[in-house]
């Protein structure tokens, strides 16, 4: 069994073929998509962030909104780039969502991907410390929410307050109990999975990695789990971690699917540069009728160590077709690989 979730990058563009042409009718669309998924059974409603674009960027209104039109699903991120966070602000941020959403949120955190623009993180206020890099601040940055999480006081009370205090040191509120362990960290590396591990956080792995062995991007990201699992054993937590990869599969059923996806055009992973030193394997789609996706998908041992899967999914096509993308896989393709 695994948990399906869907992943959105919440793309709008106001061009006569895209089904979301404006931000309200992202943000709108996301809403109603995850009240859709929940009907059909689907496990987790997830959104990607991105700044200086037209995408999702600010998460915590969404989530506060799905949650509020939904009572099962979680609700999450993949991800929040952290260079862009002040942690004491999203603290109080995702904890009163958390609460809105009666314990659902399932926050995807990261250092984040390249941006739209040079050094946006300087924009919102943020500098690296001396001898830190923009990687290392975003980290530092997540280290101070994970602890801020935890829920214990910290800040002074003032001795003449306008609202009686209670006794001791304050923390953040609204404070959510159980979040801290339900934050998730976006791993491109296999020393981050080991580091998010020793921290406590669950792992996502994206249709991206840094090539780190020149593997196929599903031997890699399964090699990148098992290193997160031993590195989690060796910290010695209590609980059991959770573990996502994300792909982007589409089963093949009428001419629209075939039109949008049959083309065959990305069966293959494929190699590109993040920035001037950073080699990156993409992963391939998954396209194909139903019988044949079952096969491909029996040999991506990734999804095999994982225990929740996010679909990507084509959000300008609109909630109609992209309610049919999530029910053909629910339908056609999970019962037979046992994740239903």
């Amino acid at each position: 069994m695994k948990k399906i979730g869907f992943l959105s990058f919440g793309h709008w563009t106001p061009l006569p073929q895209s089904r979301t042409q404006s931000a309200a009718d992202a943000l709108l669309q996301s809403i109603d998509l995850a009240v859709e998924a929940e009907r059909l059974g689907m496990d987790g409603a997830y959104f990607r962030v991105h700044h200086f674009a037209q995408q999702l960027a600010s998460p915590f209104p969404l989530l506060a909104a799905v949650g509020a039109r939904t009572r099962r699903i979680e609700i999450g991120t993949a991800v929040i780039d952290m260079r862009y966070e002040n942690p004491h602000y999203m603290a109080e941020d995702a904890g009163a969502a958390d609460l809105i959403a009666a314990g659902r949120l399932q926050l995807g955190i990261s250092r984040g991907s390249p941006e739209q623009v040079i050094d946006g993180w300087r924009y919102f206020g943020y500098r690296p410390t001396e001898g830190e890099d923009d990687a290392e601040m975003g980290r530092r940055h997540a280290e101070e929410f994970l602890e801020l999480l935890r829920g214990k006081g910290f800040a002074r009370p003032n001795p003449r307050p306008m609202f009686p205090n209670p006794p001791g040191l304050l923390r953040l509120e609204p404070y959510s109990e159980g979040l801290h362990d339900r934050i998730w960290w976006g791993s491109a590396s296999n020393a981050t999975a080991a580091w998010a591990a020793k921290l406590g956080m669950n792992l996502q792995t994206s249709t991206l990695k840094f090539d780190e062995t020149g593997e196929p991007l599903h031997i890699q990201q399964a090699a990148q789990i098992r290193a997160f699992r031993a590195a989690w054993k060796d910290a010695g937590h209590a609980r059991i971690p959770r573990i996502s990869v994300s792909r982007s599969i589409f089963a093949l059923l009428d001419d629209r699917d075939r039109t949008y996806f049959g083309r065959g055009s990305n069966e293959e992973d494929k190699i590109g540069f993040l920035d001037e030193k950073t080699r990156a394997i993409f992963g391939r789609s998954y396209a194909a009728e139903p019988d044949v996706l079952i096969e491909q998908l029996r040999k991506d041992e990734a999804i095999a160590e994982a225990d929740t899967l996010l679909l990507t999914i084509p959000n300008q096509l609109g909630v109609a077709y992209n309610v049919h993308v999530m029910e053909a896989i629910l339908t056609t393709v999970a019962p037979a690989l046992n994740w239903r």
